[in-house]
């Protein structure tokens, strides 16, 4: 039990960093954001995140670069691009709390979509909780009220579901490939998709927005490599909690950076959210306690 609490302290840790490096990388697109257009600031998040992995994969000796599974590494990678380009824009054109919080939930869309790419089945409670969550949705996009669903909400939005379907496609492909494989396809396929936009949209940047779109592209690959360190290490219902830690830094950064104050809605519908896909991690969690309870219990002596 010690060793367990030890993993769950320090993977605590390490998603703390994580939540700290990726709002220091949205600050980082939201101020690129008011000179370059989101595909450049797409296209080099994603050339930084080739330009760290590089030392893995000639490690690998060229392993790291084949797959058994092209055609979904290329899907995969192609969701993966579309949705952190509608990630970037609806930060650059939101506050940051309000475009945090909606990102949240895609763990709520992951239900459905476990249900009809993996035909896992999903019980009442996990429906149910889904649909409590994506009612703190429309608390927070308050359709008839004063805030305006226009682009940006509906790229946040976007982007939750292509998280999450991107999520569910990762499970599948870490089956056949190694992670760093993962990564790599991740990049490639990003840069290719983003070259010709950010090429289209091109702004030359100036001397300090070069060292700020390296800067942002640095932030996000360790922020990602602190995520799956954490998960790696840690329970993910012990230390989901402190991933929304996200929302308050995005609130504090928000304010403190751009003048932008969360409103009752936003606070209300992140709760909402917040405790929703709380609750299904914890669900999940009990669920996968018990199966493997019972995958170690003995065979009863009726079967010997």
């Amino acid at each position: 039990m010690a060793a367990g609490r030890t993993n769950n302290a320090r993977a605590a840790l390490w998603l703390l960093a994580s939540a700290v490096l990726f709002t220091v990388m949205s600050v980082l697109v939201k101020i690129l954001g008011e000179n370059l257009h989101t595909f450049q600031i797409s296209l080099f998040r994603m050339l930084v995140s080739l330009v760290v992995i590089l030392p893995f994969l000639m490690r690998a000796e060229g392993l790291g670069i084949r797959t058994r599974i092209p055609a979904l590494q290329f899907t995969r990678g192609t969701i993966g691009s579309l949705a952190m380009i509608l990630g970037f824009y609806a930060i650059v054109n939101m506050p940051l709390a309000d475009a945090q919080a909606i990102s949240f939930s895609r763990i709520l869309f992951v239900v459905p979509l476990a249900v009809f790419l993996l035909r896992e089945s999903v019980g009442l409670h996990r429906i149910v909780a889904a649909l409590v969550g994506f009612g703190g949705v429309l608390v927070m996009l308050r359709p008839g009220g004063d805030f305006s669903f226009g682009l940006p909400a509906a790229a946040a939005l976007g982007h939750a579901f292509l998280v999450a379907l991107a999520s569910i496609l990762v499970a599948i492909a870490s089956r056949y490939d190694k992670p760093v494989t993962l990564m790599f396809y991740t990049g490639v396929v990003g840069t290719a998709f983003a070259a010709p936009l950010a090429w289209v949209y091109w702004t030359t940047p100036t001397s300090a927005e070069w060292g700020l779109l390296i800067a942002m592209g640095v932030a996000g690959t360790a922020a990602h490599n602190c995520f799956i360190r954490a998960y790696a290490m840690g329970e993910a219902s012990a230390i989901a909690p402190v991933d929304y830690t996200r929302l308050v830094l995005a609130g504090a950064a928000g304010y403190l950076l751009f003048a932008s104050v969360p409103d009752g809605y936003t606070l209300i519908g992140a709760a909402i959210i917040v405790a929703s896909t709380f609750y299904i991690m914890r669900r999940e969690a009990r669920a996968s306690a018990a199966q493997a309870r019972e995958t170690r219990q003995p065979p009863s002596p009726q079967t010997l």
